[in-house]
């Protein structure tokens, strides 16, 4: 068990990884909480969570819309919850951006924590500040950024997940060892029959490591105006593939990062050993499959992403394991970069 803290200005976070879900109650005001979930998560572990209200929401990215906080906000009202109030999470990511948005704009900010049940969150959304909801299909449109007081990543919680779901937080875990703790690569590669059995030790030491590499980012950059943007490596195309075929987040990210990678390699950044490592990796874990989009429309789907500026955007490359760079290009030349990839097919 590991204790993690992130600084970022005027605030501190406690990532508690290895933690079990047992353990929030006292990390809890003693009143005045409410815990916000999801069915599925409530069906397999409510009869565990802390003695407090809890509020239901749909499993997946439906529930990330407006509509949905301002029915939760109506509910925590009527529970006359006030600025001394507690929200908690519990669940993936979902649960955790709607719990952080909530809690960040109800009665202008109160404090929340998360139990993060999935492998994704607890690598991705469990360290940053990063709240929001969706608009319409556009991803994470509508947010903010406001750091919770702690979080709990649980990795035997990972056990009730189906396999789609723990696949995807695999691809986010391999994103932050090409990125930055290249050690995690090593340990994917090496130890491949224990991370399938999902060995909670091995996946806390995993998480602890991808929690420290994000929390120094985020530490130096919370509100991704420079250094923060490597966390986006292989987003770019990985937001446009999940908007388009409705595929899980790692899925598309793993494509957008196999994509990422060939173009490095096709810049002459990185060479086709490097190329072969990482896509050899994520095709071990089975986590890439055809990414075709129609030609026609790549260049819409890649004008929602967030990191666009303009007709530019900031594109992450890599110079090898570890050593990931941004360089802002227009919307176009990846658009065009694109088409030629699917020309070959």
């Amino acid at each position: 068990m590991e204790e993690i803290i992130v600084n970022t200005e005027g605030s501190e976070s406690l990532v508690y990884v290895g933690y079990r879900l047992e353990s929030t109650e006292k990390l809890l005001p003693e009143s005045s909480v409410l815990i916000i979930t999801d069915n599925n998560v409530f069906d397999i572990y409510g009869d565990r969570f802390p003695p407090f209200p809890v509020l239901k929401i749909r499993p997946g990215e439906e529930s990330k819309q407006l509509r949905i906080i301002e029915k939760l906000a109506g509910e925590l009202l009527s529970f006359g919850i006030d600025r001394s109030g507690f929200l908690v999470g519990i669940g993936g990511g979902v649960v955790c951006d709607v719990t952080g948005f909530l809690a960040s704009v109800f009665m202008r900010g109160i404090s929340f924590g998360f139990v993060s049940s999935t492998l994704l969150s607890q690598v991705d959304a469990s360290t940053g500040g990063k709240n929001g909801v969706n608009l319409g299909e556009v991803k994470n449109v509508i947010g903010n950024f406001r750091q919770p007081e702690f979080v709990i990543c649980d990795t035997a919680m990972t056990a009730t997940l189906p396999q789609d779901e723990y696949l995807s937080g695999l691809a986010e875990l391999i994103k932050t060892g090409i990125i930055g703790d290249s050690s995690i690569i090593d340990i994917l590669e090496k130890d491949y029959e224990a991370v399938m059995k999902r060995d909670w030790d091995l996946l806390g030491d995993l998480v602890a490591r991808a929690v420290k590499f994000k929390a120094s980012v985020v530490s130096e950059d919370e509100r991704e105006t420079g250094l923060r943007r490597i966390l986006n490596f292989g987003h770019t195309f990985g937001h446009a593939i999940e908007l388009h075929k409705g595929v899980k987040h790692g899925f598309a990210v793993a494509e957008g990062m196999e994509l990422s990678a060939y173009w490095s390699m096709n810049l002459g950044f990185i060479d086709k050993q490097e190329f072969d490592r990482i896509t050899g990796l994520l095709r071990r874990y089975k986590l890439t499959s055809d990414h075709t989009i129609p030609p026609d429309d790549i260049k819409d789907l890649i004008s929602h992403d967030k990191k666009k500026s303009g007709s530019e955007i900031h594109f992450v490359f890599i110079k090898g394991i570890g050593k990931p760079f941004i360089n802002k290009i227009p919307v176009n030349e990846v658009a065009d970069f694109y088409r030629q990839i699917i020309k070959k097919k």
